[in-house]
């Protein structure tokens, strides 16, 4: 590659290829001369490049890299190729941007007329990487009195302003083409410098050169942008879409340039005032216009606005770049007012609930059966029921009101219908009226299961009364401890009691790899817009009603998973995951919680005949029921785990459920049957981590109260 021409060596640095011969040779002479440092990074450079590669996914360059001299400074750097520079210099802009929106932001050439507010601007522009070129104008060079507000140094001073902000992008991006009007823009001159340009930023102080800019930019058809420092005004003018737009929205009438030029001060004045709005200006900037050409050379301006203003710009050019909308007029970004709105923020933690009273003794036989049987659980603890006794029977019917969409054919619904009607018929035996049961799908709801009161009992069934009336969920973290044998068989033995079966896994690899399919469904959980609405749907806080509903304090969440949480129920945050397909993050809570495991268990049933039939999910209920009760009697904690694809039984059930990601469904749920071994002959009702927890429950789930009540 040629050395650049002699006229750019004020402030472009020259690029070399040490395998180009002519680069070589040119290298070869820059380091014979003693004056020039040479300093090789690529060394360090590609170190963190394989850092960023690792998660980023950009490929590991096979170029040397290049040498980049800078004439000005008198120094020759080693630096990583183009595009590993732009890689590892612009990876923090993830996902703010992402790759697909920096690669459309770095086709835009962008011009910044003015450069003592425009350096800023140009530099901010440069910083972020959101274009692909840059073009600076302006006539003037730097004075003392300007470092109040441009960030040069006393080594600039006498250099030309757009040649300083040049130079100052070359050492931060050697590799973005910036070219600059050191004698500004003019009549001769202005249609040079906006034609090609995608946006125009328009930063001088001449009232005939803003108007001057902008009636070419709207003959070229490009949008205007102006930051006004004072109070943080941002003029946004779409001449790309409204060509016949008057400069400054009309706000000088239909004056041109050639009008406005050579006016004095005083002649001036009006115009500033109508652009600033006088309404609007700040009373220190109104106060001192009257001051110009008496005590003050110019106004006034302050680089901590300036360079808030400069980011204003930037936010502005992303939002034309990306096509997002952006419509002509303007808007005041006054950080001065918004300190005055200053206020304590909402606190994070949720407040304490008032304390509730206990479940009040219903009195009777029959009421104590009905609230044993309403101690049942059930998926997010919506208790899909309604339930009447009297002194002939119980009924449980199922209520399709409460289910949701992973409620696949209500057959979750019905494993706990079966749960409840297991516990009504504990309760009865306990108090010597165990009668007949039956299920029946042809009463007027999709299932209910009705128990008859007789004068019968059962001492298996009555010796579980105390533990259907304790049993709980308790999602605390355990001791890793595994679940021996032999307590796995006396778990198997309740659930076969009941016609159901136990798969499970019990070594630290096994969890495992179950822990990270259920992280994955929880992924999908998150990331699938209904499913992440009807979760946090189930979610409950101190201060609501708690009756029905997931208790947030029985989540048992760490600092940081509460932080996660209070990220992860915002939908527009999960958006942004789901367009990027990433969230792996989103799973850790079930993947934590897995890894402390003692088992993990799947209660399965006989596949049913027909898809339809719920009785048999009511009967694997009573299955769960009775293990988890047992559970309890061990010393084990119960916790169940919903994996998005449970009651899912054919693919377009699990396109339903979720359309974007039902192949990686279909995936995991062979995949969790195969590690857990259940066999095609069989279906899973519920999935349970079992563990030795570390602490008891933080609280219980509640039940509503009307259902303390009986007919009859």
């Amino acid at each position: 590659m040629a050395t650049p021409p002699d006229r750019y060596a004020t402030y472009r640095p020259s690029i070399l290829d040490e395998t180009d011969p002519a680069d070589a040779r040119t290298l070869a002479e820059l380091r014979a001369r003693p004056e020039i440092e040479v300093t090789d990074l690529r060394p360090l450079l590609r170190a963190e490049l394989a850092r960023i590669a690792a998660r980023s996914g950009h490929p590991m360059g096979a170029e040397a890299g290049r040498w980049v001299y800078y004439p000005w400074r008198e120094r020759l750097v080693g630096l990583l190729a183009a595009p590993d520079f732009h890689a590892v210099r612009l990876d923090r802009n993830r996902n703010k941007l992402t790759a697909i929106e920096q690669q459309r932001l770095r086709t835009l050439s962008i011009g910044v007329v003015g450069q003592s507010v425009g350096h800023s601007v140009a530099y901010a522009l440069a910083l972020e990487g959101v274009c692909g070129r840059l073009r600076l104008a302006d006539f003037d060079t730097i004075e003392l009195s300007n470092l109040n507000r441009i960030p040069a140094t006393v080594f600039d001073i006498g250099v030309n302003k757009a040649v300083v902000t040049a130079r100052r992008i070359a050492e931060l991006d050697p590799y973005l083409p910036v070219e600059i009007f050191e004698a500004g823009v003019d009549a001769s001159t202005v249609d040079e410098f906006v034609g090609g340009l995608s946006i125009l930023v328009e930063e001088c102080d001449s009232l005939d050169i803003k108007v001057l800019v902008r009636e070419s930019a709207r003959r070229h058809r490009i949008p205007v942008l102006m930051d006004t420092s004072d109070r943080g005004l941002l003029d946004i003018e779409r001449f790309d879409l409204e060509p016949d737009r008057l400069p400054l929205h009309g706000l000088m009438g239909d004056v041109s340039a050639a009008d406005l030029r050579g006016l004095s001060s005083r002649d001036k004045a009006p115009y500033v005032v109508r652009i600033l709005d006088p309404k609007e200006i700040s009373a220190r900037m109104g106060a001192s216009m009257a001051e110009v050409d008496q005590t003050l050379l110019s106004w006034p301006q302050l680089g901590s606005e300036v360079l808030a203003g400069s980011g204003n710009v930037v936010h502005a050019v992303r939002r034309i770049g990306l096509g997002g909308k952006l419509p002509s007029g303007r808007v005041r970004i006054d950080v001065e007012r918004l300190l005055d709105e200053t206020a304590e923020p909402a606190p994070l933690d949720a407040a304490e609930a008032p304390g509730l009273p206990a479940e009040p003794d219903p009195g009777d036989p029959v009421g104590r059966i009905l609230a044993c049987a309403q101690r049942a659980p059930s998926g997010g603890n919506v208790q899909p029921w309604t339930m009447n006794a009297d002194a002939a029977e119980l009924t449980v019917a199922l209520d399709p009101a409460h289910s949701v969409t992973m409620d696949v054919g209500y057959r979750g619904s019905a494993v706990a219908v079966g749960a409840a009607l297991y516990n009504a018929r504990v309760a009865a035996a306990a108090h010597g009226l165990l009668g007949p049961h039956r299920l029946i799908t042809d009463a007027g709801a999709p299932l209910t299961g009705v128990l008859r009161f007789g004068d019968g009992s059962d001492p298996e069934l009555a010796a579980d009364y105390p533990g259907a009336l304790s049993r709980e969920t308790n999602r605390q973290p355990g001791n890793g401890v595994e679940l021996s044998p032999a307590l796995l068989a006396e778990l198997s033995a309740a659930a076969e009691a009941e016609g159901g079966r136990v798969r499970a896994v019990t070594t630290r690899d096994e969890i495992a790899a179950v822990a990270e399919l259920l992280a994955e469904s929880d992924r999908i959980r998150y990331l699938t817009p209904h499913l992440h609405q009807q979760m946090f749907a189930e979610l409950r806080w101190p201060e609501e009603d708690l009756h029905t509903g997931i208790d947030v304090r029985s989540l048992e969440l760490a600092p940081d998973e509460q932080a996660a949480m209070e990220l992860g129920k915002r939908s527009d945050i999960i958006a942004e995951l789901h367009s990027w397909n990433a969230g792996a993050a989103l799973g850790d809570y079930t993947r934590d919680r897995m890894a402390s495991s003692a088992a993990i268990i799947a209660v399965t049933m006989p596949t049913p005949g027909r898809d339809d039939d719920l009785r048999a999910y009511a009967q694997a209920g009573a299955a769960v029921q009775r293990l988890w009760i047992a559970a309890g009697r061990l010393g084990l904690a119960v916790q169940p785990m919903s994996p998005v694809f449970l009651y899912a039984r054919r693919p377009s059930e699990l396109t339903a459920i979720s359309s974007d990601f039902a192949v990686t469904l279909t995936s995991l749920q062979s995949g969790f049957n195969d590690l857990l071994g259940v066999p095609e002959h069989e279906t899973m009702a519920l999935v349970l981590r079992l563990s030795y927890a570390a602490a008891a429950a933080s609280v219980r789930s509640l039940r509503r109260p009307w259902l303390w009540h009986h007919s009859g």
